[in-house]
């Protein structure tokens, strides 16, 4: 965008300085009630949110962004791009290695972004001579529905694996807010992302169909864009490549069943009948992401703060099962693994190792099975089941004669049970 900033409306003016700030996309939208709340509600009666009580306390924050704002009028609708870089496939393949989520690769967004936020927030300040307007910054944690009013500002449309698609550079992308009590103008055309990417022309892979060459209608994909382009068409690849089948219907995720839930979110043990599904994936998931046609071209983040630290890029399983909380805290300092605590990580580690299945890590199991969480103790007795033979049944029944804690008992004895 170039200019002279009197020139230019204050709309453009805050989309020129939050690229220059790092986010990719850009768009503005007034801060009005929102029109999927129903909807929303109806999924949290579906308990779809499994254990995520606090989106049930947040739903009425959520209706309107003026219940966080009293005053708001408009919507700063922004996206940081996180994408970096293809693991090795030798790597990405190992069964030995963890599998952490892109986004989790680097530092903790929420650092990084919401102080770009700050920045922003005090160039729109500036702008105004006599009275400062008031902003509320929005990162993922607060309570709206954030990818409902980046559609609404033209960033993107929501897919049928529910994440913000953006027409040229799919889908690797931080959503934020900011919400001022400016009446700005709205964006009306599709945001493009700064620094890269072109849509797909019709003998791009990315192109999807429609029946007769049109989008699918709106009754029947409620999040899609009204924008003929912008749309999954009659693509399911999501849907079919989901291994927990969470991605229920289109645009329908049950919580309970994505294994970025299992990981992250749920605080307790990983239902047995998931575990088998969830491979080496130890802090989060990305496959419907990564089987979308949308991200095929996606173009590399410019944020270094994105990119892998050193061990976080397809980690030994074996180098992480034993972490005292102190090589945890340490290792994770800064990072969004923290999140899991260690306790969770380490159950996370153990469902990898018993889907593993190598006699090899035994010594190690050996040493979780007497961890001081009995979490980690559980989940520990399952992999060592997993593992089988001999040396595994002697190590299970060794535990089970000390073992206090039930669920742990239990454990071990349907694990003894399957040898």
């Amino acid at each position: 965008m170039t200019g002279n900033p009197a020139q230019i409306t204050l709309t453009q003016q805050i989309q020129r300085r939050a690229h220059e700030l790092g986010f990719a996309l850009v768009g503005i939208t007034p801060a009005e009630r929102s029109q999927t709340l129903q909807r929303y509600r109806a999924w949290l009666g579906n308990g779809y949110a499994g254990e995520m009580d606090y989106l049930e306390r947040h739903l009425p924050l959520k209706e309107d962004p003026r219940r966080l704002l009293a005053e708001a009028k408009s919507v700063i609708s922004l996206a940081m791009n996180y994408y970096t870089l293809d693991p090795p496939e030798l790597l990405a393949a190992d069964p030995g290695r963890g599998q952490i989520s892109r986004y989790a690769w680097g530092d903790d967004y929420h650092e990084v972004i919401r102080e770009r936020l700050r920045q922003l927030v005090e160039f729109i300040r500036q702008r105004f001579a006599e009275t400062e307007p008031d902003c509320r910054i929005c990162v993922d944690t607060a309570p709206i529905l954030e990818r409902e009013y980046a559609q609404k500002a033209r960033l993107g449309w929501i897919g049928k694996n529910t994440n913000l698609i953006n027409w040229r550079s799919g889908s690797w992308y931080f959503l934020a807010e900011v919400l001022v009590n400016v009446r700005l103008e709205s964006t009306a055309e599709p945001q493009w992302p700064v620094g890269g990417g072109s849509f797909p022309s019709s003998g791009d892979s990315r192109r999807v169909t429609f029946a007769g060459d049109r989008p699918p209608r709106y009754e029947t994909m409620p999040f899609s864009s009204t924008v003929a382009r912008g749309s999954c068409g009659t693509c399911t690849r999501c849907i079919e490549a989901c291994p927990t089948d969470a991605i229920v219907a289109p645009n329908v995720l049950d919580s309970r069943l994505c294994i970025s839930y299992l990981t992250i979110e749920l605080k307790d043990s990983i239902p047995a009948e998931l575990r088998p599904k969830m491979g080496n994936l130890i802090f989060g998931c990305d496959i419907c992401q990564e089987v979308c046609p949308w991200n095929s071209k996606a173009t590399p983040t410019t944020e270094s703060a994105f990119y892998p630290r050193e061990g976080n890029l397809a980690p030994a399983l074996l180098s992480l099962v034993n972490m005292t909380q102190a090589e945890f805290s340490s290792r994770f300092k800064g990072s969004p693994i923290k999140r899991a605590k260690r306790r969770g990580f380490l159950r996370n580690v153990l469902v990898a190792i018993g889907n593993w299945g190598a006699r090899k890590a035994l010594p190690a199991l050996e040493i979780a099975l007497s961890d001081g969480e009995p979490l980690v103790r559980s989940h520990a007795a399952w992999a060592v089941g997993q593992i089988g033979g001999e040396t595994a049944a002697k190590l299970l029944q060794t535990r089970l004669v000390v073992e206090e804690e039930p669920e742990v008992i239990a454990e071990i004895q349907g694990a003894l049970a399957r040898l």
